[in-house]
């Protein structure tokens, strides 16, 4: 027997005739109210005997399956009668609907498949966009269809925007200047307290310590709100056994079953009390009996779409201020209430005023597609409170596109019909389409509803694994979801869409994971052998758990992927086989010939590889061949070593020391020939040189000298020679070697004798660059450094010939060295 509620006064009532009004008169209004003040379930039944609304039917939409079914039994409890009867329910598990109701609520993208199955909305005097301010995708497409229907096909439809935070002029503009209704009135008082949060501390421990604050301060239930799931697993934890025994633990989020979340919503037996943590689920259309507290993280997960590699990956984030301040209401709908805030009071002003629209960071693909089932190429011709940005659009007119959804003129093509003729993504229902070509539609489904239900089947992120489980499982969610996945199956297999893959069988689909490629072929991945790291097709990175057997396989399809865009934590995924791969990458396999240089063994390796994008799918040795781009790929790699890994002569040494030389005497007119600048050109000095070489061992000083023959122009070799000899004569005869290498400028290391009589001193670059004379003794031990010899002869000569004639007696130390002859010789015995 159902039970009636008795419609206690709420805060919207006040504002009901002059709504009733509004639209008696017009075909358009927005309508905002506070958090609690009953807009959700008052203003459909205020309407529903409205004339202009001649016995057609309702639409009240909702942004989740949770809140649209408690929307659902409040209103039908409020009639006194059950769900299904005059208030309906149509959302994608657990439809409830007859031919008495007047009020079907919906989740919006139920709504959105109702109107482009059924332009003009047969049979409907009324769409009701409630908590609008969510700004999902769905709403904001429904919203733009509706608007396009009631101008063009229904100009007595009506459209009523709702919510407690909305900007309502900018909505109200969109609607055509529609007249705004603003409720002032809250249900009940709520107090707000802030707690400054340290930010280095964890936030399951931030959030456990502040719902035990709250519960040892306060009365009544709590309803804590979290960015995820994990982080409410994680609080939960944490607050296992010190609630104390008068409290229970529930949590509240979409993967669970609807008892799981039954259980989270109904009140607490008496004498006990509620800790229900959630996510941003519970902000809206919800009402939990009892609860009077509130603690709010502050944080919210949302999606990010990255059209670089088509990936839609969850951040966390902080919410927006129309997003805290739902929370703040959930405290107020029964009685007052207290709502703390795990921020400073002064960050609130901060906060950005609306949540971002989804439709400014989503995947567009669907909505393209629907848009172009509506008949319209380009979105942005449509009213779209955000229109939808010009590089999304585009990326996902090129992914249609690939799927044969779109031919070039960006038209919807019978596959595009196919795709759209089921609720699901355009990847998801590509994979089933084509899978039906082959009689496989039926795991191809099977498999789109363990990825679009989340938590069907398990968390675990082996696809393979879920999807057992989902088989083993009969009753409740699973139960209609594999009736729902049914009925996907049936409707591909009608559609008769030939698979355009070679080779593709029944047999193959059987993996998960060749499944998954249908849907995601830039998502294959291959390990890197560690860590459970892989490296997918379109070049990013993800990482399994290395305990998960997953992460052992070679090759994996990722479906899920969370995480920050260099390497993610991979959710999702199933193996398939190189055979697999094969047949569905087709003609996007490339084959090529690599060489590289190998730094450990500091040789050429070869090699034949095939690739998929970024993915290696297998390689051989080869030989290496003797050609020019061959021998740049050695040449750079001599580079990577060092240059002072070569060969070099002594000769070539020399020879590079007197080209710098001369190049710093005198300027830019000769080549630079260090080891930084050689090391930038090998490829245009070193490598034809070395064509045929493979390695460092193979290459010779005689290979070294024809590479370095080109450096010099021929007009500089004889200044070479002149200015910048490899010896010096000195007046003995003898010809010293020129040490080129000893510093910036030349030295000459000569015995002193052998420089007597010598009355200028030797110089280098046209006269310019005085040698740096090493003077020895008879032993080759240095005496003396000097660039001025003349001076030396006249002033420290003296002390070194004092010094010197006793240690080595035999040798010449005359009083004046510029009389005496050079000599290479010491005196005769007995002399």
């Amino acid at each position: 027997m159902p039970i009636r509620f008795e419609p206690a006064p709420l805060p919207i009532d006040t504002v009901l005739p002059r709504l009733i009004e509004t639209l008696r008169g017009g075909s358009a209004a927005v309508l905002v109210a506070p958090p609690g003040a009953g807009k959700t379930t008052r203003a459909p039944l205020a309407l529903l005997d409205e004339p202009w609304l001649d016995n057609k039917k309702i639409i009240l939409l909702e942004p989740r399956r949770l809140a649209a079914r408690g929307a659902a039994e409040r209103m039908a409890g409020t009639l006194g009668e059950s769900v299904g009867d005059t208030v309906g329910l149509r959302v994608r598990l657990g439809s409830k609907i007859s031919a008495r109701t007047r009020i079907e609520v919906v989740t919006e993208g139920v709504f959105s498949r109702m109107i482009l199955d059924d332009p003009e909305l047969s049979g409907v005097g009324a769409v009701l966009f409630d908590e609008f301010h969510e700004r999902s995708l769905d709403s904001d497409l429904g919203l733009a269809l509706a608007l396009d229907a009631q101008a063009g096909l229904r100009e007595d439809l009506r459209i009523l925007v709702m919510s407690a935070t909305l900007d309502g002029a900018r909505v109200a503009a969109l609607l055509g200047d529609a007249p705004v209704v603003e409720s002032e009135g809250r249900a009940h008082p709520v107090e707000t307290r802030h707690l400054d949060r340290d930010a280095n501390a964890r936030i399951e421990d931030s959030m456990a310590e502040a719902i035990l604050r709250a519960l040892r301060a306060d009365a009544g239930s709590v309803l804590a709100f979290l960015p995820g799931q994990a982080e409410i697993r994680r609080v939960a934890e944490r607050l296992e056994g010190r609630v104390g025994p008068d409290a229970e633990i529930a949590p509240l989020y979409g993967a669970l079953t609807q008892a799981e979340q039954d259980r989270a919503v109904r009140p607490a037996t008496d004498g006990r009390r509620k800790v229900v943590l959630a996510t941003s689920i519970a902000e809206s259309s919800l009402t939990i009996e009892g609860v009077r507290i509130v603690v709010d993280s502050g944080l919210s997960r949302v999606p990010v779409y990255e059209p670089g590699n088509g990936l839609t990956r969850l951040v966390t984030a902080r919410a927006s201020r129309a997003s805290v301040d739902q929370r703040r209401g959930r405290a107020g709908r029964t009685e007052p209430g207290i709502c703390w805030r795990l921020w400073a009071e002064a960050a609130t002003g901060a906060l950005e005023p609306f949540a971002r629209s989804e439709i400014l960071a989503a995947d567009l693909s669907g909505l393209l597609l629907d848009c172009a089932a509506w008949g319209v190429g380009d979105p942005r011709t449509l009213r779209f409170l955000d229109a939808p940005p010009p590089a999304a659009l585009a990326e996902a007119r090129a992914l249609l596109t690939r799927l044969g959804g779109l031919d070039a003129d960006g038209r919807i093509t019978p596959t595009g019909a196919a795709l759209r003729a089921l609720p699901l993504p355009p990847r998801l229902a590509r994979m089933v389409v084509t899978a039906a070509g082959v009689g496989a539609a039926r795991r191809a489904s099977e498999l789109a509803a363990v990825l679009v239900e989340r938590g069907l089947g398990g968390d675990s992120a082996d696809l393979a694994e879920r999807l057992e489980r989902f088989a083993r499982e009969r009753v409740g969610r699973a139960g209609d979801m594999r009736r729902l996945a049914e009925g996907w199956a049936r409707q591909a297999e009608r559609a008769v869409i030939a698979p355009d893959i070679p080779g593709l069988t029944a047999e193959m689909l059987s993996e998960p994971g060749a499944l998954l490629a249908l849907a995601y072929p830039d998502r294959i991945a291959r390990s890197r052998g560690r860590d459970g790291a892989f490296v997918m097709v379109n070049g990013r990175a993800g990482r399994l758990d290395p305990a998960s057997a997953l992460a052992r396989e070679t090759f994996i399809t990722v479906a899920d992927l969370a995480g920050s865009a260099a390497s993610g934590r991979i959710l999702g995924a199933a193996a398939i086989g190189s055979v697999a791969i094969e047949t569905l990458a087709g003609a996007a396999i490339t084959s090529t010939t690599d060489v590289v240089f190998d730094t450990a063994s500091s040789q050429l390796r070869a090699r034949a590889v095939r690739r998929l994008g970024a993915v290696t799918l297998g390689e051989r040795p080869l030989p290496v061949s003797d050609d020019e781009e061959t021998a740049k790929i050695l040449a750079r790699g001599l580079a990577g070593l060092g240059l002072d890994r070569l060969p070099w002569s002594p000769a070539q040494t020399q020879w590079r020391a007197r080209v710098r030389f001369l190049r710093e005497a005198e300027g830019g007119e000769w080549p630079d020939l260090s080891d930084e600048a050689l090391a930038g050109s090998t490829e245009t000095w070193l490598a034809p040189a070395i064509v045929g070489r493979t390695g460092l061992g193979t290459v010779t000083a005689d290979d070294l000298g024809r590479a370095l023959d080109g450096l010099l122009p021929w007009s500089l070799r004889a200044r070479l020679e002149a200015e910048a000899p490899t010896h010096l004569d000195v007046p003995t005869g003898s010809r010293i070697p020129i040490d080129y290498e000893a510093g910036p400028e030349p030295v000459l290391a000569v015995r002193v004798q052998e420089l007597f009589g010598l009355d200028r001193h030797p110089s280098l670059g046209g006269g310019r660059v005085p040698v740096v004379l090493h003077l020895l003794s008879p032993a080759h031990r240095p005496i003396q450094i000097t660039r001025d010899l003349p001076g030396f002869w006249r002033g420290s000569w003296a002390s070194v010939r004092s010094d010197m004639r006793g240690r080595y007696p035999r040798h010449p130390w005359p009083e004046d060295p510029l009389s005496e002859a050079p000599t290479r010789r010491a005196k005769p015995r007995g002399t």
